[in-house]
């Protein structure tokens, strides 16, 4: 006797979602034992759209369709049937081997130009939209009094023809129409990162605490345009660090106390240092600043690491030295790679986040380096940032959702 020809049969279901919609239709297939090929489902404000490839056999295919679209017309939803052939299945197996990218876009809202132009990008890259969900909580329509964040994640299939030319299209559009972006491959190590590295002065909080100190001695213009050149990279870190801290000989030690009690912490780094924490992060402060500041943010946060600068304080005012190395880009890099090893965390699960310079140099070895609300020169290096949000906008490149968070009352 021959064996019953099969049929690869793909089902679409649209309609408004309800509880037991997508159990009314599986218990149909059940009841047939067909073999189920691939399945998904989403829901977008109310409405279900749920696609299930199945194999069958001749024999019963035209029963199963049958009772399927009864049952679609009982619950008021659609419902269609496209037939696959052998040929365009096998298509479909061979792709699996093909790499996939995760895409994160955000910023304060979500606009019809910016999907538009990042879906463009994708598809001159030669790479498919395999899924799109949001990532934020639903956006109200008056936002007018709240600091809203807008997430969505796309998950691509492919490799794309030019990996640096499109994060290079995504950063001059994130400019130009005020969003940000993170192009990651969607391995393990994505997955599961381990250990995150921060800046500290313009990353953690909102000021440069040199300059802060420097108002205080009264040299505030000096330092400030002596800082800024360095951030943009104009001259040597460790020079410029070198006049600074000169310049703050004979400050009174209890000036730095009072600066500590008042930092300006940056939006988000609350929530953010709360989800990291629970969540098991390891995590590091690598600054050019202060060790003093440092330490009062490990306080604050239940930080681990703390690498800074320390100066010299003699007879409670400051001598205008520092003690030991300077912590520098070179030294940051170094520090990353060493915490690393002692956590026992490939360097592929760690990230690095700064704003200036003398953070490339770790932002570039990490698993993912992002800069953060960064100097030019900076973005212009780096394959993450974000410009438009708080520093908790890291939770979605790390692919955290809103729901994930309220549900374990992280907010």
């Amino acid at each position: 006797m021959e064996n019953p020809k099969t049929e690869l049969i793909l089902t679409r279901i649209t309609g408004e979602d309800r509880p037991g919609l997508t159990a009314s239709f599986s218990e149909i297939l059940a009841k047939y034992d067909v073999t189920i090929l691939d399945i998904g489902q989403a829901d977008i404000h109310n409405t279900l759209s749920l696609g299930i490839l199945f194999l069958t056999t001749e024999t019963y295919s035209g029963n199963i369709m049958k009772e399927l679209l009864f049952k679609a017309t009982e619950l008021k939803v659609n419902i269609g049937f496209h037939p696959i052939s052998r040929k365009e299945y096998n298509q479909w197996v061979s792709m699996q081997g093909k790499n996939r990218y995760i895409l994160t876009m955000l910023g304060r809202k979500m606009t019809s130009p910016q999907i538009a132009a990042v879906s463009r990008i994708v598809a001159e890259q030669g790479m498919n939209i395999d899924a799109i969900r949001r990532m934020t909580g639903r956006i109200p329509l008056d936002d007018s009094k709240a600091r809203t964040r807008a997430c969505i994640e796309f998950s691509l299939r492919g490799n794309p023809s030019n990996r640096d030319e499109m994060n290079a299209r995504l950063m001059k559009i994130g400019e130009e129409l005020e969003m940000d972006f993170s192009l990651q491959i969607d391995n393990m190590y994505r997955r599961n990162r381990r250990l995150i590295c921060f800046d500290m002065d313009s990353t953690l909080i909102e000021t440069e605490v040199i300059d802060e100190l420097a108002m205080r001695a009264g040299v505030g213009e000096q330092v400030k345009a002596i800082t800024e050149s360095a951030m943009r990279g104009e001259i040597d870190f460790k020079e410029s660090f070198t006049k600074r801290v000169a310049l703050l000989k004979g400050l009174d030690e209890s000036v730095m106390v009072d600066i500590a009690q008042h930092l300006p912490i940056t939006e988000g780094v609350d929530r953010l240092m709360y989800v990291l924490k629970k969540c098991g992060y390891k995590i590091a402060i690598l600054s050019g600043g202060f060790t003093y500041f440092g330490n009062y943010l490990k306080d604050k946060y239940g930080i681990d690491y703390v690498y800074a600068n320390e100066l010299e304080i003699k007879e409670g005012k400051l001598t205008g030295r520092y003690l030991g190395d300077v912590v520098d880009g070179k030294r940051k890099a170094e520090l990353l790679r060493l915490i690393a090893q002692v956590e026992k965390v490939d360097i592929e699960q760690t990230i690095a986040v700064g704003d200036g310079a003398n953070d490339l140099p770790m932002l570039g070895i990490a698993g993912l380096g992002i800069a953060f609300h960064a100097k030019p020169k900076v973005v212009a290096n780096a394959r993450q940032s974000i410009n438009t949000i708080g520093l908790d906008g890291v939770l979605y490149f790390l692919g955290f959702k809103d729901s994930y968070l309220e549900e374990k009352k992280m907010l």
